[in-house]
């Protein structure tokens, strides 16, 4: 008879799972809380202290730290040393180990008492995870509810091999891997500011995407806390990873203001399209206007219900992903004979965002960590007025626009919005004055009319040339961070054109 040890916090399936067990004549042997359900069930089960012959003490915190169980987990079964040695101590072997630990993330997510989230710190169930582990060649650990039928499936048909309890010890060293991430990274975060001396970023695997940013790469997707697992459905194709990076630039933007209809077109990761209007296909018609020679083959983010009517307006060009907040069964229809677009939802009437509190980049030798920005709600309203002349209300309003959206777009940028939406913008560039005259030439190219539109820069002009190019194409409204030495010419510049110039005393750089 082979024997199994079960000690799990995520109680899910477990008396199912035992009585599986002992069909396939496993004893059990088990501790506390599930020892006390299996028994209510009815499943035979022998309780801890019966095979340490010890009793569970210091409440709870010492119950399974023990030879016997240790002992029984880690002997080796081919050497014929440990197995003599096992049968002198009166050691028996436990062949299988299911075990998942104490609930530390629901913990710190519901209390901030400290000796509450101390004694909600595994120590005995990580331990045994790491033994079965390590004797993978002959014991399974199974640390995922969802496991429980492949393990059953191996037992049952004769597939429980060395490969398959490789897998599961892979699976068990990033369990407490993970845990113990999430412990010093919790305690960094309550004592260091969230920077300590060790930083761990875990994600768990969403999918492999078909290769990274070029063909000879390997790619995948990671997800923090089952974000896109909960949230993130495809309908229509397969996101690739230059896909998910230029969502992830969409979406941002176009969530940006809470419940508008906006909607916003992405290229290589910046925005060369957005509009907020009434309802969405007029939002779509607007943005596009800005470049729809970068949209063709763009990521479109509609912060909304794509319906029949936005989907048709939106099939007239090559569009490679469409992701909204829901794109109904006629929208989907619609696109169906476009064989190479992809789309995307949230299952949502608008956007979903994770709002991720922290932010890093890979650098050559590690990684650069910090506070995520996030452009603050009273912002722009807070903005200090420089200049004799104030912006009107829908001046404010542009202004607030091309604020965020500057705030997500690649740095040195400029946005100009006109009436809500985006006319022009420059970004990625070396020099804000490049940023600012690339963005009207292509303005003018489009034969857009930047005459009294708002312009946002994410940081401050060094000089008062963009202020003068600004000025020559009609611009009435300048929001900037401020914060330079020549600020006094940069407002007298404003003020020598009758702008209204703000400073939010907030540089918002994406590089």
């Amino acid at each position: 008879m082979k024997r199994a040890l079960l000690s799990v916090s995520d109680k899910s399936n477990i008396v199912e799972f035992a009585k599986a067990l002992v069909n396939l004549d496993y004893e059990i042997v088990s501790t506390g809380g599930t020892f006390k359900m299996l028994k209510e069930a009815g499943v035979p089960a022998i309780e801890i202290d019966e095979v340490t012959k010890f009793p569970e003490c210091f409440e709870g915190r010492v119950k399974t730290l023990n030879p016997y169980i240790h002992g029984g987990i880690l002997h080796r079964r081919d050497k014929q040393s440990h197995l003599d040695q096992a049968k002198e101590l009166g050691v028996e072997a436990i062949d299988l180990v299911c075990v998942n630990l104490y609930p530390f993330k629901a913990t710190i997510e519901r209390t901030d008492d400290f000796e509450e989230i101390i004694e909600n710190i595994d120590i005995g169930g990580p331990a045994m995870v790491r033994s079965a582990a390590k004797n993978f060649d002959s014991v399974m650990i199974v640390t995922d509810p969802s496991d429980y039928s492949l393990v059953l499936d191996a037992e049952t048909n004769g597939t429980n091999t060395v490969e398959f309890r490789r897998g599961l010890m892979i699976k068990a060293y990033e369990h407490t891997a993970a845990y113990d991430s999430m412990i010093a990274n919790y305690m960094n975060k309550r004592f260091n500011s969230g920077m300590g001396e060790k930083q761990f970023i875990v994600g768990n695997k969403v999918m492999d995407t078909r290769y990274g940013e070029n063909p000879h790469q390997k790619g995948a997707l990671y997800e923090f806390d089952g974000y896109f697992s909960k949230n993130f459905t495809t309908l229509k194709g397969e996101a690739s990873f230059n896909n998910m990076g230029d969502i992830n630039g969409a979406v941002k933007i176009a969530a940006a203001f809470g419940d508008e209809n906006a909607v916003c077109i992405v290229k290589h990761g910046n925005p060369c399209g957005f509009a907020i209007r009434d309802n969405l296909t007029e939002a779509y018609v607007e943005a596009l206007k800005c470049d729809p020679v970068s949209a063709f083959g763009g990521v479109v983010a509609v912060n909304g219900v794509v319906d029949r009517e936005l989907a048709e307006k939106m099939n007239e060009i090559f569009l490679e992903v469409v992701i909204a907040g829901r794109i109904t069964e006629e929208a989907q229809a619609v696109f169906e004979s476009k064989k190479r677009i992809k789309l995307f939802e949230y299952g949502a009437e608008r956007i979903v965002l994770s709002n991720d509190e922290k932010d890093f980049k890979h650098v050559d030798g590690g990684f650069i960590f910090q506070d995520a920005d996030k452009v603050g709600d009273d912002e722009v309203k807070n903005s200090e007025l420089k200049t004799q002349r104030a912006a009107t209300e829908q001046e404010l309003k542009d202004a607030e626009i091309a604020w965020k959206v500057a705030s997500l777009t690649k740095s040195n940028c400029v946005v100009y919005v006109k009436n809500g939406a985006m006319v022009a913008v420059g970004m990625g560039m070396t020099s804000r004055v490049d940023a600012s005259q690339c963005a009207l030439k292509k303005a003018k190219d489009m034969g857009l009319d930047v005459e009294g539109a708002a312009l946002a820069s994410e940081a401050f002009f060094p000089f008062r040339d963009s202020i003068d190019a600004a000025a020559a194409a009609g611009v009435k409204t300048v929001i900037e961070p401020g914060g330079s030495i020549r600020d006094d010419e940069v407002i007298a510049a404003a003020d020598e054109y009758g702008m209204a110039l703000y400073f939010s005393g907030v540089r918002h750089f994406l590089h």
